[in-house]
């Protein structure tokens, strides 16, 4: 499908094997939108928006923190987090489930990467990260957009939520260039990395690292997770298979890595909410060399939109779509899916560098909270799904606690 924004060309393709041409193939030719391109004042040059061989040096420095091993070992870490948010939840509450999910995963991110117990900065950060999505969003989404120097009211909120996380951010790395350890973290890995001249990187290199994976890195599993309790709450016969299937496996005790093989409805849970809800629900890649993508001249300039909200529910693909059904999954389906049938995470290259971790936080938190609270949508709660930079539900999901255990 061929689009025109005012100057901007675009086309929308939603075959996976035309989606696999442009993330996979013919990569090359292509870079990161120029949505992304513009939150790089803010979020500075880091993973998600650098490109070339700064980007292929950076994602080497960072790979070794998101191997299987490693992330095995933040296991202990995510429930121990999720553990103690439950402390603060009482049977009948009403709470904003997609505010807690957000503060818990930022609260994991901050401990598992960079060694850092933020629990006291929590709340402002989420809601600094909360300010971001949103002025990222509105500057996007108008036709002339000025540059972030100048003072629009935007731009003022996006500088105040700005300078509130980099105050924690410059604090932790501050700390830690004076501790001078190595913790085996990501922080560290980055902290005495070097380049082929010997020099190391600078704190605001360090910054726009950290920057990069505390935005993306929480705010995309609280989005599957918030959607994940929602979707539970409407399925009561899902909800059950869950449960069982915890008292099972785990009986009442804290789940641990050891647990996940044996925890594959979860699994199946959170896979069909990232099918259905996926939190990247778009993707962009913009030529920088003319192409063709199936057949289709693609000229310099001319951005190509892959939708996973769209492929993701194609009837070509997925019996009844629109239904959620994590059963689905049961039976080999992602191995008979066109390979970019399913892409929540990407794909190519710049497939997401955290994705293993994501799917083992989403489970281990699911699991932590489900054996201990039923989540139900509270009276009145109005459900809209926001397509910002993630897919978000929009002013959150209210919902009543019920305390099973």
């Amino acid at each position: 499908v061929k689009l025109r924004l005012g100057p901007r060309r675009m086309i929308l393709v939603n075959h996976p094997d035309l989606v696999e041409e442009v993330l996979v193939t013919r990569n090359r030719h292509f870079i990161k939108h120029f949505a992304l391109r513009m939150t790089q004042t803010t979020l500075g040059n880091g993973l998600l928006t650098s490109e070339g061989e700064f980007w292929r040096r950076q994602r080497r420095l960072a790979q070794p923190a998101f191997h299987r091993d490693r992330i095995a070992g933040y296991a202990a870490v995510m429930v121990e987090y999720a553990e103690r948010m439950l402390a603060g939840w009482a049977d009948g509450q009403v709470r904003d489930v997609h505010d807690d999910m957000m503060r818990v995963t930022l609260e994991v991110v901050a401990k598992t990467l960079f060694d850092a117990d933020i629990s006291g900065d929590s709340a402002d950060a989420s809601a600094a990260m909360e300010t971001l999505m949103r002025c990222f969003t509105a500057r996007v989404g108008r036709i002339i957009r000025l540059p972030e120097r100048f003072p629009t009211p935007v731009n003022l909120r996006l500088r105040r939520a700005a300078r509130r996380l980099d105050q924690i951010l410059f604090r932790i790395i501050a700390e830690r260039r004076a501790g001078g350890e190595d913790r085996g973290d990501l922080l560290s890995m980055l902290l005495h990395a070097q380049d082929e001249d010997d020099v190391r990187m600078t704190d605001h290199q360090l910054r726009d690292e950290a920057m990069t994976l505390f935005m993306a890195g929480h705010e995309t599993t609280a989005d599957t997770l918030t959607w994940a309790w929602y979707l539970l709450s409407q399925d009561p016969e899902v909800e059950a298979r869950l449960h069982a299937e915890l008292a099972e496996v785990l009986g009442g005790r804290a789940p641990g890595v050891a647990d996940l093989p044996r925890l594959a409805y979860t699994e199946h849970v959170v896979t069909e909410t990232l099918r259905l809800y996926p939190t990247v629900w778009l993707l962009g890649r913009e030529a920088i060399e003319p192409c063709e993508v199936g057949g289709y001249r693609v000229p310099v300039g001319t951005t190509v939109y892959m939708s996973q909200w769209v492929v993701h529910r194609d009837p070509r693909f997925f019996d009844d779509p629109e239904v959620y059904h994590p059963d689905r999954w049961a039976d080999g389906l992602a191995q008979r899916l066109p390979r970019y049938a399913y892409f929540p995470f990407g794909g190519g290259p710049r497939i997401c560098i955290g994705n293993g971790f994501a799917m083992m936080e989403s489970v281990l938190l699911l699991a932590t909270i489900a054996q201990r609270f039923r989540l139900a949508l509270a009276p009145g709660a109005m459900i809209k799904p926001l397509p910002t930079m993630t897919l978000r539900p929009d002013g959150g999901i209210k919902m009543v606690l019920a305390q099973r255990c």
